[in-house]
């Protein structure tokens, strides 16, 4: 998963920074796992904008992905690697014995070929690929797609190149240190799949230019300072004039910048052991 450097031919080109695309194997995806993926342009169902900055974007379909890995006992192989428009990570497709296929994201080191499986019981390997609840898995073993209710699939530790750490092991729960930092409790029935999620180097890619982000569906985010009073606390003013505002606003009249957002009273307090950085 190498980053490919360009050289500056154009000035979109200058700074640009690409993977090079060589774990990919398969360039079609499969057509069963399909399904459509409409655009809102950032409109609600009563067509307000909801989302500033979003629209137009290259057309996409949905990769069916199993976060909840259901399929117990069964062993699945790998047949290709794909890349997954929706995502950050790379997608593994797998073929279960009775010829069934699925996506799961995939982590570091699977390849073509590997077989995995996902299991409640504590005798399966601890291999990436593999997905068991939490009691099976040993303390500092890397992990992702960790559910937070039983049952109820994958939900956190999901992007590329992410993983968590089990921390210890308390009565039903386990101190599970996440990539933010954060150490939160999770239940020892919840399962998460073994490894660190694959294309790590997402990080260190650079589109280069602004058009990149119009073919993702972003439209160019236009400051408050340069609008009008009627549009945004920090607009108006003659000629290239400051916001004004002593404490930078959202349009809306709430602080930003640095302010915290998240409710003073809330019902995950109780799992979080150590706060985030």
């Amino acid at each position: 998963m190498a980053i490919r450097k360009y050289n500056p031919t154009t000035p979109g080109m200058r700074f640009m920074k690409r993977p090079t695309f060589e774990e990919i194997t398969k360039n079609t995806p499969e057509k069963s796992l399909l399904r459509p993926l409409k655009k809102s342009g950032g409109r609600n169902c009563y067509g307000r904008i909801t989302v500033r900055f979003r629209g137009g974007g290259h057309k996409r379909m949905y990769r069916v992905i199993d976060f909840k890995r259901d399929k117990k006992n069964i062993p699945a192989r790998v047949i290709a690697i794909e890349y997954d428009p929706n995502r950050s990570s790379r997608i593994a497709l797998l073929e279960y014995e009775d010829k069934e296929k699925r996506y799961i994201l995939a982590p570091v080191d699977l390849n073509v070929g590997d077989a995995v499986i996902s299991s409640d019981t504590a005798e399966i390997d601890i291999k990436s690929g593999n997905c068991m609840p939490l009691r099976n898995i040993p303390s500092g073993t890397l992990m992702h797609n960790i559910e937070l209710v039983k049952g109820q699939g994958g939900k956190i530790v999901r992007g590329a190149g992410t993983s968590a750490q089990i921390m210890a092991k308390e009565g039903d729960f386990a101190h599970v240190r996440l990539p933010s930092g954060e150490v939160r409790l999770v239940r020892l029935d919840c399962s998460a799949t073994i490894g660190q999620v694959g294309n790590v180097s997402h990080e260190a890619e650079k589109d280069g230019k602004a058009g990149r982000n119009n073919w993702k569906g972003r439209k160019p985010h236009v400051r408050g300072v340069v609008m009008n009073p009627v549009d945004h606390p920090h607009g108006g003013g003659e000629g290239k004039s400051g916001q004004g505002n002593p404490h930078p606003v959202t349009p809306w009249g709430k602080p930003t910048k640095g302010f915290r957002t998240r409710k003073k009273v809330k019902y995950s307090d109780k799992y979080i052991v150590n706060r985030r950085k």
